[in-house]
């Protein structure tokens, strides 16, 4: 069953009616239902697999890897389901759930986990390398990361549990937990957990080793690119948000104001920086949009917030903060099909299958439970006392838009008052030829919170993707590197290159440069072809649409064509996607599919394709279209449907070989695209 909100408030929050106590409701229901699957006290958190193909423990693991994966998500299991179990304790110290004493429970299975010899004892980082035989002396284990949620639960909840230990219980959590502090870890956000398990330890009055706290602190400070973004390792993603800007500042407050200053300023300057704009990521209910790896952490978004209420001069907005915490929490968790079993589903939504890395288990989702950590903000807080406000929302006006373009990261967000969705379009990704569930994640055109993405519906058609098809060799091509080139004059550049190999040289490669600007209801597009090889048949789909019943219509103005689909979501909502093809290319059809859709088990794309048969002919270059959705039914007009009234070019066929490409729309206003300082700008 779906989280009812039963405490609630709306005059002090009159967006979601959510308090502290509603908080403290949903963290019981989500504790509730996940120790439905603990029928004993003794028992760990392990809970029934709805999916064994792609998580870990894998099927086909040696015995003695299959051991050590098991070992892994018991402790998972633990450190992560502490991240809603120590608030709690540490609000109701007296809580049980299903009939167990939380706190006793915790505080017991912890303790068993740092005991050698406990049946489920998990292991120091020396202990994982004798078992791996000492394959790889730098080797790094999931461990590690879990080392840090508990050190974090355990500072929740330091009356409640770590006080009441014996000091020979201590030094043996302290020494299980500095194995993995001064060992190896992962180069990008990983640091972050040693340097938590460091300040923990320094905290407590165990010794540490200073100079590898300075090289992790300095290290993750070199990560920064800037809009309060980290980049983490290649990427851009939530790590920046979830990690670095709630790990950050609360190592501040246990390390490094006292400690390292210079850093712990540094790091409180990069939250602020992101307060400035990362409230409007999310659109005008809260949502999270899907984007990213680890996309089954979901509400664990708005940890940020959290993190900069950590700093000695935050600069978040509390009651925005809150409103579009307690969105993203709802979200989720007001649908049916968001547990299964009790647990989280391996999903955005429900169960789906194509976002799952194998670096998970069943029990990873908890990480979501990071956001959960508010409630060791007291009653008295002004997070839970300032009344919600809508931020950007409340200012904007009817059909305006809100446009941020972050370079660092290489993030364009827009708010759409129109239809109340954040768009999002993205650059600076570099995916392995091939992977598709990186492309997923980060190389999708643009990526729309109340439209999460889809799959390939078909091999040769892709939802906010180009495909290109070698009609020579009968190969597919991906979009698998995107360049940023920035905004001018409101229209944003980037590059594609498909089937992208550092190995060949770039003029070798299929090309594409975008170029896209938002309309009141969705994004327009005005992309132009970088051939190097014909004949070629060229896709684009639009954003994967839910199909509980959808009513599909064509529509054509001048030479424009449209496909309009009426329908709902999973939970009944109504939803709008019009897609529209105003030059360049051939057809528009429709592609309806099953198994690819975050939201809905049926689902349909629309899409459009485009030949270019001649190796080195004079074809046109521009591919004109446009996406619009509305959560609604209220038809759109034919302004809105087909805006382009004409098109000028400098090339006498108006094919937009070169120079610059005018756009002039129905409404008066007009674009110029400009793609002659793209190759100077590629930034990745």
């Amino acid at each position: 069953m779906a989280f009812k909100v039963t405490k609630t408030d709306y005059k002090l929050s009159p967006y979601t009616g959510m308090t502290r106590e509603s908080w403290i409701e949903a963290a019981k229901y989500l504790l509730e239902n996940l120790f439905l699957n603990i029928k004993n006290f003794t028992d760990p958190v392990v809970v029934p697999r709805t999916e064994t193909k792609i998580t870990y423990p894998h099927l086909n693991a040696s015995e003695e890897i299959a051991a050590i994966e098991q070992s892994a998500e018991r402790f998972e299991g633990l450190t992560r389901s502490f991240f809603i179990a120590a608030p709690l304790i540490f609000n109701i110290p007296e809580i049980t759930v299903c009939g167990y004493s939380l706190r006793e429970y915790y505080k017991a299975q912890i303790l068993r986990s740092c005991t050698r010899g406990d049946e489920y004892y998990v292991g120091t980082y020396e202990d994982m390398q004798e078992k791996t035989h000492h394959a790889d002396p730098a080797r790094c284990f999931q461990q590690t990361v879990e080392t840090c949620a508990l050190v974090i639960g355990l500072w929740v909840s330091k009356k409640e549990i770590w006080d009441t230990y014996t000091k020979e219980e201590k030094d043996r959590i302290a020494a299980f937990l500095s194995s993995y502090a001064h060992q190896h870890t992962v180069p990008q956000n990983w640091r972050l957990f040693n340097m938590l398990d460091l300040a923990f330890l320094n905290m407590e009055g165990y010794s540490i080793d200073e100079d590898i706290m300075l090289d992790h602190a300095s290290s993750i400070l070199a990560y920064y690119a800037g809009g309060g973004w980290y980049r983490d390792g290649q990427a851009f993603d939530y790590y920046s948000c979830w990690a670095f800007q709630f790990y950050a500042p609360l190592w501040n407050k246990w390390y490094g104001y006292e400690r390292l200053p210079e850093i712990a300023q540094k790091f409180e300057e990069y939250s602020n920086e992101l307060m400035k704009t990362y409230p409007d990521f999310f659109d005008e209910d809260g949502f999270t949009n899907m984007w990213g790896r680890s996309n089954i952490y979901r509400f664990a978004s708005v940890s940020a917030f959290d993190g900069n209420m950590l700093l000695k001069k935050p600069a978040v907005n509390y009651g925005l903060a809150r409103r579009i915490s307690s969105g993203s929490l709802l979200q989720f968790l007001s649908r049916n099909d968001f547990l299964v079993g009790g647990v989280p589903t391996l999903g955005f939504y429900r169960q789906f299958s194509p976002l799952v890395q194998g670096y998970s288990c069943a029990e990873s989702v908890l990480w979501c439970g990071k956001a959960f950590l508010c409630l060791h903000l007291p009653a008295t807080h002004p997070f839970w006392t300032e009344k919600e406000n809508n931020g950007s929302w409340e200012r904007l006006k009817a059909h305006e838009i809100k446009n941020t373009v972050l370079d660092g990261p290489a993030l364009a967000f827009s708010n759409h008052k129109a239809n109340g969705t954040t768009y999002l379009r993205t650059g600076k990704v570099l995916k392995d030829k091939g992977d598709l569930h990186g492309m997923w994640n980060y190389a999708k055109l643009c990526y729309a919170t109340k439209y999460p993405w889809e799959s390939a519906p078909r091999g040769d058609v892709e939802a906010q993707q180009y495909v290109i098809k070698d009609e020579v060799k009968d190969s597919l091509e991906r979009a698998n590197v995107t360049f940023w080139c920035g905004e001018k004059d409101g229209v944003l550049y980037r590059r594609q290159f498909f089937d992208f190999d550092l190995g060949r040289e770039w003029h070798w490669t299929q090309g594409i440069n975008l170029a896209d600007f938002p309309v009141p209801h969705g994004i327009f597009r005005a992309d132009k072809l970088r051939l190097i090889r014909r004949p070629v048949t060229v896709t684009l789909g639009s954003f994967g649409f839910p199909d509980n019943g959808t009513q599909i219509t064509r529509r054509e103005k001048d030479g424009a064509e449209a496909i309009i689909l009426k329908g709902y979501d999973a939970c009944g909502r109504k939803k709008q996607l019009a897609f529209t093809v105003l030059g360049g290319w051939d057809k528009i059809d429709y592609i309806k599919s099953t198994g690819t859709n975050p939201d809905s088990e049926h689902s349909i794309v629309v899409y459009a394709s485009a030949h270019r048969l001649k190796e080195y002919g004079y074809e046109n270059y521009l591919l004109l279209s446009q996406t619009l959705t509305r959560e609604s039914h209220e038809d759109f007009t034919d302004e809105e449907l087909f805006p382009l009234l004409r098109l000028k070019a400098c090339d006498e066929k108006n094919y937009s070989a070169y120079g610059k490409t005018e756009l002039f729309f129905r409404d008066g206003t007009q674009k110029t695209l400009d793609f002659s300082m793209t190759e100077a700008k590629l930034f990745l």
